[in-house]
């Protein structure tokens, strides 16, 4: 390092092994290699252009010699692979708070700092330190600065590891200062430290620091406890709250919470303050709530420690019943950004559901928990005479009755039904005997949205894979992926409705036929949501084979040929793709269809469901989308498509732009009518017709 800094370099980052495993076994990695070694420094050099900053760090690694010459190396100048690296560092520091058997891991030796050219004999000591006391931790940290980061698997749920927790801290604090070091080389000592300072400085300056405070602060009212008259570093654990008798409301959950082996309240110590969900600006989805309202309350951090504290039930003493808890989480969106951007994974719209499921328990829902949490029984109904529905909906005065009943924002426009289902289209077309009856098959999930509101997806999606050569089976009956329900916490018709789509599906998956699913919020709830309210191999088994589109026919069809187009093209990614399958596949079949797309880093479009229909989430919901995607889509040419697959997103482009979004479903299908235009009655296809009534 003292060789290093001689290079003059921006920053100096260090990561480990355990660091990079944390995030293979999250796979939260990015695609990206590493030189050879266990440790690795990211350091960043700068220059007046990019080629000058280049040499710079070439001739730096040259003139290093000897044993401060790395085993391998690499200078990285391209802008994607330098984020990624990057991530690397972010995630890795909020993933390692787990150890690799599923331990919680701590931070209460945080930020400790030695001088530069000590920090290899500190590094040394310290690994020494951890092995003597059976502890397990990840270093990482500034280490240009000398100053490290740890998180350590301290067992503070019982007295005994919270004994070995203050060993721990005396000792370690011992071995900094013996390197020449600080017990804080970055944040404040607070009470995790302020007990350790007598062992840093002479007690002399101990003094001297109580007689300059008690000038200033006689009565000792600012920040007691704290450096001068400092409280046991061990004497208000927060965590040690948790040896009591577990409260009844963390033992009767209704999700599986799998990943926390079914604990609830080891689900909410996931979040471990990091702040990731209070960014502005930036690659990811999280926190859109907070990008509008900048309230702490509003985050997912502020969220996940209400929800703790509810937990704990000292400072929320009202349980599952609490006002504060259920304001907090009527502002999330419920849109999945957290389950992949946080660095732990919290999953807000899982502990959403679960705490709307818990607080209404017997009681009258809201509104729109009725009406739009029960749309696809809705949606049924309305298939009895939906032009009579669609009028009636749209009559002066009976309209805006219609939505103060259901809960809805007045500002909203209703979506029609269509004329004609989907599913029923197709059934028909079969018996015609218009469908392709060879081929391998292929089961297509026809959600609520396409099969009652926009069959015209679901019918492009048949048109694509058949002409990628496969025959498309639907499953047998009124199936549901139950999202609705979810969303709004009705989790016990959501049970019902999962168990009766896994009974259709499991027979077919069984055979194994793939599943594509074209609406991303259903795909996802097929493949995350599912296994979290119904656990069991069959609704594994059927998790597994569901599919995107894109991502279908990457898998299974990888020699088809997608028709070429001439077009260009501004792409919207649902919230809950982006968190539960990516949009890998869809970015690689856009190129390979010819189109100049631009995929829009533009967060959540603020529909989100349910949510921006609700009464009082417009302004919210109009707000999200105005922050990028609705000036980006009315700046756009005019022969730029718009492509959106979540009905949600083309429902908020609509309504806030006026131009119509299309499904990548929908501009396929369009290329392979107007490549087989030639003899061809391209436009016979199921739900065409439904599709320009709907």
């Amino acid at each position: 390092m003292p060789d290093l800094l001689g290079h003059a370099p921006l920053t100096a980052e260090g990561i480990n092994d355990r660091m990079v495993a944390a995030l293979d076994r999250h796979g939260s990695r990015s695609r990206v290699s590493l030189p050879e070694g266990g440790a690795w420094l990211l350091v960043e050099i700068a220059g007046a252009e990019p080629a000058e900053a280049a040499g710079a760090a070439e001739r730096m690694l040259s003139e290093l010699k000897g044993a401060s010459r790395p085993q391998d190396a690499v200078v990285v100048t391209d802008a994607a692979q330098q984020r990624a690296l990057w991530r690397i560092r972010e995630e890795g520091a909020g993933l390692t708070q787990r150890t690799p058997s599923g331990d919680d891991a701590w931070s209460g030796w945080e930020d400790a700092a030695v001088p530069p050219e000590n920090l290899g004999g500190y590094l040394r000591d310290f690994d020494t330190l951890m092995e003597r006391h059976g502890r397990f931790g990840v270093v990482y940290g500034h280490f240009g600065d000398g100053c490290l980061h740890v998180r350590i698997d301290f067992a503070l749920t019982h007295e005994r590891g919270r004994r070995e927790y203050r060993a721990f801290m005396e000792e370690a604090a011992d071995l900094v200062v013996a390197h020449g070091g600080s017990l804080s080389g970055e944040h404040g000592d607070g009470q995790a430290r302020s007990e350790l300072l007598h062992r840093m400085y002479p007690e002399g300056i101990i003094r001297a620091f109580g007689a300059f405070k008690r000038v200033w602060d006689p009565d000792g009212v600012m920040n007691p406890g704290i450096i001068v008259d400092p409280l046991p570093l061990d004497a208000d654990i927060r965590v040690a709250a948790d040896d009591r008798p577990e409260l009844p409301l963390v033992s009767e959950v209704a999700l599986a919470y799998a990943d926390d082996d079914g604990d609830f309240a080891r689900t909410l110590r996931r979040c471990s303050g990091v702040g990731k969900c209070r960014r502005q600006s930036g690659p990811g989805v999280m926190c859109p709530s907070y990008q509008v309202t900048q309230e702490e309350r509003h985050s997912t951090r502020g969220r996940a420690h209400l929800l703790f504290e509810m937990a704990k039930g000292e400072v929320i003493t009202d349980g599952w019943r609490s006002e504060e808890v259920r304001e907090s989480l009527d502002l999330c969106l419920s849109c999945k950004g957290c389950l992949s951007d946080c660095p732990v994974n919290v999953d807000m719209a899982a502990y959403k559901s679960e705490f709307l499921h818990q607080h209404y328990r017997g009681r009258p829902r809201p509104a729109a928990h009725y009406s739009m949490g029960w749309l696809p029984f809705w949606a049924r109904l309305a298939t009895l005479a939906p032009a009579e529905a669609n009028r009636v909906a749209r009559l002066p005065g009976v309209s805006g009755l219609a939505k103060r009943l259901a809960g809805v924002a007045v500002q909203r426009d209703l979506p029609a039904f269509a004329t004609t289902t989907f599913t029923r289209a197709f059934r028909r077309r079969q018996r015609r005997g218009r469908g392709r009856a060879a081929g391998r098959r292929v089961v297509l999930w026809p959600d609520t949205f396409g099969n009652h509101l926009n069959p015209g997806v679901l019918a492009a999606a048949t048109r694509v894979l058949e002409d990628a050569g496969f025959t498309v089976v639907l499953p047998e009956g009124r199936v549901c992926c139950g999202l609705t329900w979810v969303s709004t916490g009705q989790l016990g018709v959501a049970r019902a409705v999962m168990r009766r789509a896994v009974r259709a599906l499991e027979p077919l998956v069984a055979q194994g036929l793939p599943v594509v699913g074209l609406e991303p919020s259903c795909t996802a709830a097929l493949r995350h949501d599912l296994v979290e309210l119904l656990p069991g191999p069959a609704s594994e088994r059927v998790a597994g084979a569901v599919h995107t589109l894109a991502g279908f026919l990457d898998v299974h069809a990888p020699e088809w040929r997608p028709p070429r187009l001439s077009a260009r093209a501004l792409a919207q990614v649902h919230c809950h793709q982006h968190a539960v399958m990516g949009f890998d596949a869809e970015r690689a079949l856009i190129a390979r269809a010819g189109i100049d797309g631009e995929v829009l880093d533009s967060g959540c479009c603020g529909l989100a469901g349910d949510f921006g229909f609700t009464e009082g989430h417009y302004e919210i919901s109009a707000a999200i989308g105005e922050r990028e995607l609705l000036p980006r889509v009315r700046a756009a040419d005019a022969d730029t498509l718009v492509l959106a697959d979540g009905y949600s997103c083309r429902t908020q482009i609509d309504q806030g732009t006026g131009r119509r979004a299309l499904h990548l479903a929908e501009v396929l299908a369009r290329g392979i009518a107007a490549r087989d235009a030639p003899g061809s009655a391209g436009g016979a296809e199921p739900g065409a017709g439904d599709e320009r009534r709907a």
